[in-house]
């Protein structure tokens, strides 16, 4: 069984229709820490050391958080900035983090259409969370297609919020349990664009 660690993180999560909803589908998993960053360091000081440990005791490490103009909330970018150091997670001797897996879980304002190559933000939501692609290689990590909930500023229907936290708790319980091949999951754009692709 993996371990999965979800580094949350949303400033505002009073406002979020979308988080508050994903967040009960998953935090009481077997073998699921949930970790809320801005509840946990509201003065933005990182017990880089005990972050550390915990990133040791997970094979599955899960960013969720609402995209930020293209990336993610100032927290999280600090956890990446203090948290990865050289040495530790890249560089001659920084292996910790080698062979775990990174993926992203996000809500997205705009429709899906925007996010295309003719759409309103030019690039996929993959091609923008290229540096944190980028983060994973160096450190070692395997990163997957992100999760992403499109147009999450007009998302009213508690039905579809509901299929939303549904489909990301089976991935996290595809992930945990290793029912599904990771080898699935490289032609797909998002995690959940087709949950049956992946054999969940």
């Amino acid at each position: 069984m993996r371990r999965i660690l979800i580094l949350f993180a949303h400033p505002a999560l009073e406002k979020s229709r979308i988080h508050r909803r994903l967040i009960p589908a998953v935090r009481d998993l077997e073998g699921v820490t949930f970790h809320d960053l801005y509840e946990a360091y509201p003065d933005f000081a990182i017990d880089v050391a005990a972050e550390q440990a915990r990133l040791a005791e997970h094979e599955v490490v899960v960013l969720q958080h609402p995209f930020y103009w293209y990336s993610t909330p100032a927290l999280l970018k600090e956890w990446q900035d203090l948290v990865l150091e050289y040495g530790y997670a890249y560089g001659p001797r920084g292996n910790r983090l080698t062979g775990k897996i990174m993926f992203n879980a996000l809500s997205a304002g705009g429709a899906a259409h925007a996010y295309q190559r003719e759409g309103h933000n030019h690039f996929t939501v993959r091609e923008l969370l290229a540096p944190l692609e980028q983060t994973a290689r160096l450190c070692g990590m395997r990163y997957l297609p992100p999760f992403v909930i499109h147009g999450s500023a007009h998302l009213t229907d508690p039905a579809e919020v509901d299929q939303h936290a549904e489909d990301y708790r089976r991935i996290l319980l595809g992930l945990r349990d290793e029912t599904f091949d990771l080898a699935r999951t490289a032609p797909v754009p998002r995690l959940n664009a087709d949950l049956a692709a992946l054999g969940l």
